[in-house]
């Protein structure tokens, strides 16, 4: 995944470009090269660094997390992943740090401990953050992830006005190793797939009986683990009956993929009640589906009896 790319990662307030999400970047994309420079607190002075590192680096990918992400919605001309992006920072600081000395979270490379913040400062974050939005819409290449617990910064809705690619994860504001290995990480896979116009065989996978337990509305056995590690091999659909008469269950259903699927199921939960006209490569499914042109693989019967056994069998295949 990035191999032979460059990703410009874009920190957020008070951290650097050695903080624990570029360490654990590079250790998840070690064929990736991944910029993360130190950014002066003056926020124009951080807007012109980065739109020369753009000029010199041309980076495949734009990562910004929260202030980051105020500033990479201002690089346009890229793809971006907007994290917890930051878009009123002013506001946002006198909320939850206030005015006075600050100390940076991570090491500078300077040697930097600390800074002030003033109230001229803010007034330059508001200038600055004024601009957001204001570009040619580049709604196919920016993306935005939002962790459902966090408490700092509410930016989703403004995202969303703007972009249609706004997804939410499982997570708090502060990326930890959990939120990029289950969030970000299979984002970055989406673009790269995109970006080399590659192709994986399709699994469509029934909701009811096979994912969830219709019962207890719960995860069946090892589903999640196993949608997430299809995911990485070919493109996975979600894909449940619905009854006609009753639209308003669509939502629960998204609802329901988006809380336990997460990323990996965003934009890929399909309704309906002809499977027989969906073009896919593997059907799995609590039964029998006749006319469905792939091959069928009947959940719950030999030798799909568990998730297990589902995983080992596509593991076998390698992708194929």
């Amino acid at each position: 995944m990035m191999e032979g790319k460059t990703i410009l990662f874009v920190h957020g307030f008070a951290s650097s470009g050695a903080n624990g999400t570029v360490r654990h970047l590079r250790e998840l994309l070690p064929d990736c090269r991944i910029v993360a420079p130190d950014l002066p607190v003056a926020p124009e002075e951080a807007l012109s660094l980065l739109k020369d590192l753009c000029g010199k680096e041309a980076p495949d990918l734009i990562i910004g997390t929260s202030m980051g992400g105020m500033f990479a919605e201002q690089l346009s001309g890229y793809d971006r992943i907007l994290v917890n992006p930051a878009f009123h920072l002013a506001d946002t600081l006198l909320k939850n740090n206030g005015l006075g000395r600050q100390e940076f979270h991570s090491p500078r490379s300077g040697g930097e401990t600390s800074f002030m913040v003033t109230k001229a400062l803010l007034e330059e974050y508001r200038t600055v953050s004024a601009r957001c939005f204001t570009g040619e819409p580049e709604t196919g290449r920016v993306w935005g992830l939002f962790g459902i617990h966090d408490t700092m910064v509410d930016c989703f809705d403004e995202f969303y006005a703007h972009y249609p690619q706004a997804l939410r994860f499982d997570g708090e504001h502060y990326l930890n190793d959990h939120a990029i290995q289950s969030g970000l990480l299979p984002l970055i896979r989406r673009i790269d797939d995109r970006q080399e116009s590659r192709s994986r065989k399709v699994v469509l996978i029934s909701m009811d009986h096979v994912l969830r337990d219709t019962r207890t509305g719960e995860p069946l056995g090892e589903a999640v683990k196993a949608f997430r590690h299809l995911s990485e091999a070919y493109e996975t659909y979600v894909y449940c009956r619905e009854r006609y008469n009753e639209p308003d269950r669509w939502g629960d259903t998204v609802r329901w993929a988006e809380r336990y699927l997460g990323v990996y199921a965003w934009d890929r939960v399909l309704a309906g009640n002809r499977p027989g006209l969906l073009l896919g490569d593997y059907w799995i499914a609590p039964q029998e589906e006749e006319d469905f042109m792939g091959t069928v693989m009947v959940f719950g019967r030999e030798p799909f009896r568990n998730w297990n056994e589902v995983m080992t069998f596509f593991d076998r295949l390698g992708g194929q």
